[in-house]
């Protein structure tokens, strides 16, 4: 296992989140079907990784009452539905090797959820997502993970074209709201999941 996770790690568990660390994608799923239990409802944040592992079509097989705005068309009512679910289940845009999570969001909703409203919170990320410090992780998410997003979003930002951040003012901007999580808060079950593979963006 690289390196950079064993340090991650450490530095999550200091911060005090709960952490498990894993070799691959199919591993990490064994182990969330395994700790949630088919009656307690689940919420999906936007996120490619879990998008391509598939998970949320294991717990809907399964029967758990899920919700996840990227697979129905009323999007508002599916949100309002996920912000009270038992279990949420998303990534993260990057953390740091001193254990911070950094995130940019564009309405606030995967970022909340993040760390309020849920019994257990599941952040799964890959090695790809793990980054030296935060002006690292800022320049992950403006460099690479925004506009990504742009792309995938088909939204009319200047990244979508440059590749880049330009701090716009575009009424599609996707990035509102940065979150920052130092320290796990108090009271809550936060777990993160780090995965020795590349994993979304």
């Amino acid at each position: 296992m690289e390196e950079k996770i064993k340090l991650a790690e450490a530095s999550l568990k200091q911060n005090g989140f709960q952490v498990r660390t894993f070799e691959n994608v199919d591993e990490a799923k064994k182990a969330l079907l395994e700790e949630i239990k088919s009656s307690e409802s689940i919420a999906l944040g936007g996120s490619m990784t879990l998008y391509d592992m598939q998970i949320y079509e294991e717990f809907k097989e399964r029967g758990n009452e899920i919700y996840w705005h990227w697979k129905i068309d009323d999007k508002k009512d599916e949100l309002n539905r996920a912000k009270s679910t038992d279990v949420y289940i998303t990534s993260t845009n990057a953390l740091t090797l001193d254990g911070k999570l950094v995130n940019m969001d564009g309405t606030g909703n995967r970022v909340s959820s993040m760390f309020y409203g849920h019994k257990r919170v599941y952040i799964v990320t890959g090695r790809n997502k793990i980054c030296k410090d935060y002006d690292a992780a800022r320049d992950r998410i403006r460099t690479i993970a925004a506009p990504k997003n742009a792309q995938r979003l088909n939204v009319n930002t200047p990244c979508k074209f440059t590749g880049k951040c330009s701090d716009c003012n575009s009424p599609d901007r996707i990035c509102n709201v940065e979150v920052v999580i130092h320290k796990n808060i108090s009271g809550e079950n936060i777990n993160i999941f780090l995965i020795d593979e590349n994993l979304g963006y």
